[in-house]
């Protein structure tokens, strides 16, 4: 008897492992890789959309805002105003509206139609990102969970590191409505295998406003969040304008701009895997290594982004600078809020979108009356800033 009572635990981990629902972690995947994927393809067609919407390339940058700010504010309120509506159903209707925004912005002929295409977009981001590491803690045992995070997070990060320079070789081969339409496509793709793949899934929680208050109250949260603003801020205000940067500054044409911007994507992609084995050890090194990479890079590109080596170079190691920011960043929430994975995640979320919005409006009012030199040195200085900040906190 002592022994069957003993081995219970074990029979029945056993049981949950024979049915780990990995077709629906990489359901999740795939939706946050399409909703990515669309919110970062403006970074690379600001130019023939502004020319084509007759706007400026400052204007055109807030398509990249809206989105932003939308999501900051989406991501909390999903996750409380759908508490009570199956996960299932919730998650099909936040990538549908990852193919309606798609399409809107593909046949869009001015700029409202395209906010609100981004707005759409928002929506769907801020909710499907903020409860995917929650629901994929359903749908894996316990100590799977690692692998499963892993799944998720290469498509956040392929998609990161990839949007800007596919967007481009896609505008400049088929025109930038081209990139839209795939990117609906992807959105189609990720709501089949969802529909096929993710079960009925019960609310689970109770979610609110006095959650989020309390996990405000702590000192590692608001170290993360903080840290977050500054970093991703920085990184935002520059990148979002980084062809327009390439294009006057060491007068690349659109060939070399998509060459320098996949080598950018290169170096994200191996910047998120040493990210997430230095966050193992550390994610205040990670995290703050990621930081200072995106700052040196920043004054590097102001000082000699002439030169077209200086400036291919600085761009791919900037790349590898903000591939492990994302990673490194959720881990650091993780382990400050372990019992509240959900709404931490859902801060984490409304802080990240909250420095894109500011970062890329401070960008295009610094593009707009200082150039893009005085751009990169604002990303400079933020991220050298947050940098500091969580390499010198002793609550990291």
């Amino acid at each position: 008897m002592t022994d069957s009572v003993m081995n219970e635990p074990q029979v029945f981990e056993d049981v949950i492992e024979s049915k780990a629902a990995w077709g629906a972690v990489v359901s999740l995947s795939l939706g946050v890789f399409g909703l990515v994927t669309a919110e970062f393809l403006p970074i690379s067609l600001l130019t023939p959309m502004s020319q084509d919407l007759g706007i400026s390339t400052g204007i055109a940058g807030q398509s990249v805002t809206m989105t932003a700010v939308v999501a900051a504010f989406a991501g909390p309120g999903v996750v409380i105003g759908t508490r009570n509506i199956d996960r299932r159903w919730t998650l099909l209707a936040l990538t549908t509206m990852l193919i309606i925004s798609s399409l809107l912005a593909s046949f869009a002929h001015s700029l409202t139609p395209l906010l609100i295409s981004r707005v759409l977009l928002g929506i769907g981001l801020g909710g499907f990102w903020a409860m995917s590491a929650a629901l994929a803690m359903r749908l894996v045992p316990p100590r799977l969970m690692p692998r499963a995070m892993a799944v998720i997070l290469t498509g956040v990060s392929v998609a990161t590191v990839s949007a800007a320079p596919v967007g481009a070789w896609i505008g400049a081969t088929l025109g930038w409505r081209a990139a839209f339409t795939i990117s609906a496509g992807l959105g189609v793709l990720a709501l089949a295998v969802q529909a096929a793949t993710m079960p009925a899934l019960a609310p689970k929680g109770s979610a609110g406003l006095s959650t989020f208050a309390v996990l405000l109250r702590r000192p590692k949260i608001q170290l993360a969040l903080l840290t977050t603003l500054l970093v991703v801020a920085g990184h935002f205000a520059g990148f979002t304008y980084i062809r327009p940067f390439l294009e006057q500054v060491p007068k690349l044409g659109v060939e070399a701009i998509s060459l320098v911007l996949l080598a950018f994507g290169i170096g994200g992609f191996f910047g998120n895997l040493a990210g997430g084995i230095v966050s193992e050890r550390s994610t205040t090194l990670s995290l703050s290594l990621g930081a200072l990479l995106i700052s040196v890079t920043a004054f590097a590109l102001v000082l000699g982004g002439a030169t077209l080596f200086i400036a291919a170079l600085a761009v791919t190691v900037w790349g590898f600078g903000f591939g492990a920011v994302p990673v490194s960043a959720q881990s650091l929430i993780t382990r400050a809020a372990p019992d509240e994975a959900e709404s931490a995640g859902a801060l984490l979320l409304t802080t990240f979108q909250i420095a894109i919005s500011s970062g890329a409006v401070l960008g295009g009012m610094l593009i707009e009356f200082q150039g893009p030199v005085g751009v990169f040195v604002f990303s400079g200085i933020t991220a050298a800033s947050g940098a500091l900040l969580i390499a010198s906190s002793k609550n990291a």
